[in-house]
Order: C-alpha cells, then structure tokens, then sequence
C-alpha cells in the first residue's frame, strides 16, 4: 500500500527540524504538501506517494495559478519541490517528479511602504496603559526600527535586550544571531512594556513578549497588527511592510547596502535588491528632479 503524504510530511519535518531550518520555513514547506493533497482529495484520488506525479503537480500548480498572485503559486512550488527532493534523497521514490520543471514566473510589483502619516495613525491606536496597549507599542515600534523577521521578534529574551545601549540580539534563519538597534522612542516604549510585564501570569517566561497563552507566537503579531490597523483605518498591513520600510528608510539615510544586509539578515543580493528597489526609485526620481537638464536650454 503506497505510504500517505501526510505521514511522509511529518518525517520531513523532524528532518528539517535536524537541519536548523526555521519553524516558520517549515510550515511553509509542509503547507505545500497539505494543499496538494487536498487537491488530490478534491479529484477524487488517495493524497498518497504514487500520486505524487509530474502531470499531478502541473495540474495542481496550474490551478493555483488560476486563483492566486504569482508569489503564492511560487511558494508552493518551491515547498514541494524540496520535498520531492528530500524524498529522493531518502530513497522513498527513484525519479524526482518535478526535476526540470520551471519556476513559476513572478511579476514583481512595487513594495509599499509605510508612511508617516500612517505610522501616527497606528501608534496613536496603541495609546492606553493596559499591558496590552503597552505590548503591542512595542511590537510595532520594534519592528518599524529594526526590520526584524515576525518570527524573529518572537523569538526575543529577556536576555537578548539591552535597553540602555538599544539594542537586541536576534536569531535569524539557520539559527544565526545579530545584533539589531532601536531608538530611544522605543526603547521607552519597551521598557514601559516590561513594568507592565511584571503582573503577566507568565512573567517567569524568558520571551519577552507575552499573550495569554504564553509566548507571543508570529500568528499573535499578525494579529496584532490587523487589529491596530483596523482600529487606525488602515489595509493592508503586514509585518513585511515594517521589513520593507525600514529597507526604505535605511537606504534613503544614505546607509550603505551592505550594511543593511547584515542588519537584515539577508545572505542573498537578491533580497536586498527586492528590498531595496523602493528607495532606489526615490533616489532616481530626485536625481532626475535635480539634472532637470531640459529646464536650462
């Protein structure tokens, strides 16, 4: 009987757990494997390994295409992918089905960034002395200054915080750590945020930030950050626009790209081209506003 998807994903997992890959490429990962087997499942086939095959994956992949943005259907290409891959590697099938196979095409779209306006707006919907108010000022302060991953911020200690220098060591992808630097608006916020913190049942956690359920999980800041946003009347607003401005922001401050990769955590040029391209636009536009060389003949 061909093994079931389902229990070859939960072995690729502890696989990747071995490997240091984050929790949060993990899920990625095995949501591409989820996704197609339901779709099996929707066509009335067994979500098992002898399904797992090249026009299954096409057809699958054409259908998303059909319903979703180009960087989603690109995502669940690569999770499968690299599960088709771990699987020929552990000799649980002979031929890579997808070997050869094109990566879907993404058009890129120009990255929006928070302005100031909006950020008033956003930190003014924080405003109150309840724990929470004071947690999610924080939040939302620390992403805006540091550019941090979501599941990077979670992943803060109380031991990783230095608040009288600004600055917070954060664990990145492959387990590597770096320093990253705030401002002194937030480091006030942080530490009104931590006298607070003192009442919270889970005050002996080491996480710095807290929910009711223990340690604030990337979910919860996702949440956060839909319920701030609705309550400024802002859309759109997700942890990757906080990465984003900072980038922005950063590059238009005159500091050098290589030294936002660090800060970033980016180990690719790519990103920081991705990154990046919303102020080089800006830097273009002031250029040519400058040369204005038709203005002077």
């Amino acid at each position: 009987m061909p093994d079931r998807l389902d229990d070859l994903a939960a072995s690729f997992r502890r696989d990747l757990r071995a490997e240091g890959r984050a929790e949060r490429t993990a899920t990625i990962y095995l949501q591409s494997i989820r996704f197609f087997g339901r779709w099996l499942e929707n066509q009335d086939r067994p979500a098992t390994l002898d399904q797992l095959t090249r026009s299954a994956i096409r057809a699958w992949l054409a259908g998303l295409a059909d319903d979703y943005q180009p960087g989603t259907v690109r995502t669940r290409y690569k999770g499968l992918r690299r599960f088709c891959r771990w699987l020929l590697a552990e000799g649980e099938i002979d031929v890579d089905p997808m070997a050869g196979m094109d990566v879907p095409a993404v058009v890129d779209k120009p990255v929006p960034v928070l302005d100031d306006a909006e950020l008033a707006a956003l930190l003014k919907a924080c405003q109150g002395k309840t724990l929470v108010d004071r947690r999610d000022e924080a939040v939302i302060r620390l992403l805006l200054d540091t550019g941090c991953r979501v599941s990077e911020l979670c992943g803060i200690t109380l031991d990783d915080l230095d608040l009288d220098h600004e600055l917070v060591i954060v664990t990145g992808k492959g387990r590597k750590t770096r320093p990253v630097y705030f401002g002194a608006r937030t480091a006030r916020a942080i530490d009104r945020y931590m006298r607070e913190r003192r009442g919270h049942r889970y005050a002996h956690s080491p996480a710095l930030f807290l929910s009711q359920r223990g340690s604030l999980s990337p979910d919860g800041v996702r949440d956060i950050l839909t319920r701030r946003a609705r309550l400024a009347g802002l859309t759109g607003l997700n942890p990757h626009r906080f990465r984003h401005t900072f980038a922005h922001d950063f590059l238009l401050a005159g500091g050098q790209e290589r030294d936002l990769k660090r800060l970033a955590g980016w180990s690719s040029d790519v990103m920081l081209e991705r990154y990046g391209s919303s102020a080089a636009d800006v830097r273009a536009r002031e250029a040519v506003k400058r040369m204005r060389r038709g203005d002077r003949v």
